[in-house]
């Protein structure tokens, strides 16, 4: 059995599959910057705190992309 799949088993191409995946794994990581952020403010570290905002913030963006990405790219099937 081949390690790749291009959409006869899911339904789904690799390609539209990478970026729900990317999606998803830009989603969750924002979820678990909330935590981290919490975290460093608990600790008053705002240096810390302010980091993890904007990697939170690149995470959501990528998220943003990705979602305008698939759903452009499903529009023209």
């Amino acid at each position: 059995m081949s390690t790749t799949e291009a959409g006869q088993v899911t339904g789904t191409q690799d390609k539209d599959y990478n970026i729900i995946w990317f999606v998803e794994a830009c989603l969750s990581n924002a979820l678990r910057l909330e935590t981290y952020i919490s975290d460093a403010e608990r600790a008053g570290d705002g240096e810390l705190a302010d980091f993890f905002r904007r990697a939170q913030g690149e995470s959501r963006k990528g998220a943003e992309q990705g979602k305008q990405l698939l759903a452009s790219r499903l529009a023209r099937q």
